[in-house]
């Protein structure tokens, strides 16, 4: 049997489930419903979930592409005690949060550019979440979310 790790639990993957789309997977076989169906090529983000801590557009991609990979999804974003990861509070703070239908993907490409630059420029947040299309806030309660919640990694990255 092949295994993969998703939201740092080890899942057993059958054959069929390595020629399923990662999207149905995780909505259909786990109930992670966090990641959206948007459009279903790719294109708006909405189903973006993170795999080895990049962002992955989950609906165009199978399941056999993350065979021994890490992957998040939002649900498993928040902190240990079960409270909100820093970008999800900022989101919140922020109010970068509307209908919420792109939000898990939009925090998840956060996370992931805030890993790899916990100190990003406003450019650096808006070329990262170029491929995320929000239709309710205009980008700017998202745009501040990021520059807020970078406070957060910034101290990590201190320790």
């Amino acid at each position: 049997m092949t295994e993969t790790t998703i939201n740092n639990e080890q899942i057993s993957l059958s054959e069929a489930d390595l020629q399923t789309n990662l999207l149905t997977f995780l909505r259909d076989n786990l109930h992670l419903t966090g990641a959206k169906n948007g459009c279903g090529i790719g294109a708006c983000g909405a189903c973006t979930v993170l795999v080895d801590f990049r962002p992955v557009r989950s609906c165009v991609v199978k399941v056999e592409s993350i065979v021994g990979k890490q992957v998040t999804t939002i649900e498993g974003l928040e902190n240990s005690d079960g409270s909100l990861s820093p970008v999800q509070q900022a989101f919140v703070d922020c109010g970068a949060i509307q209908c919420g239908f792109c939000t898990p993907g939009m925090v998840l490409t956060a996370h992931a550019l805030l890993l790899r630059n916990p100190e990003p420029t406003e450019s650096d947040i808006t070329k990262a979440l170029r491929g995320n299309i929000c239709r309710c806030t205009g980008y700017r309660q998202i745009i501040s979310a990021v520059q807020q919640a970078a406070t957060h990694y910034k101290k990590k990255e201190s320790l």
